[in-house]
């Protein structure tokens, strides 16, 4: 069951690469070249999607003992379209900065699609924890 195929592996690859080349695109500029007139929560922010891109760089080589990367992308983008993104919606219409956050985000779509879920249950889920003791005896 911990057997991922060459092909998932590529998928994998391919899709940290994406992160790598998006986020380093997007994020790293605004990341690096800024006023002191930023906003703290876009800084938050931008120091959070760039450190993505970065780690992402570890996912090309380590697909898989990266995929905590991937379900955080995936779980983050989640909460923000269900929570923020679909009440805005429904209110009615949105501002481009809205409706581009949600493009980017459901992008994300992919990310269940590459995701070896067979393995994640295997290794996150059934496989017992770390203990949390010193070894005795």
């Amino acid at each position: 069951m911990n057997d991922v195929s060459t092909l998932r592996l590529y998928l994998l690859r391919a899709t940290y690469l994406l992160l790598v080349v998006g986020l380093g695109m997007q994020m790293w500029p605004a990341t690096v070249l800024h006023g002191n007139d930023v906003p703290l929560m876009n800084g938050v922010v931008r120091s959070i999607l760039s450190t993505v891109g970065l780690l992402a760089l570890l996912g090309l080589r380590y697909p898989l003992q990266m995929l905590p990367l991937l379900l955080f992308e995936l779980v983050w983008k989640s909460i923000w379209l269900l929570s923020f993104a679909l009440p805005l919606y429904r209110a009615g219409p949105l501002d481009a900065g809205t409706l581009e956050t949600i493009i980017a985000c459901a992008m994300g779509v992919i990310f269940p699609v590459v995701i070896p879920w067979p393995y994640v249950w295997a290794n996150y889920v059934k496989r017992p924890g770390d203990r949390w003791r010193a070894k005795t005896g």
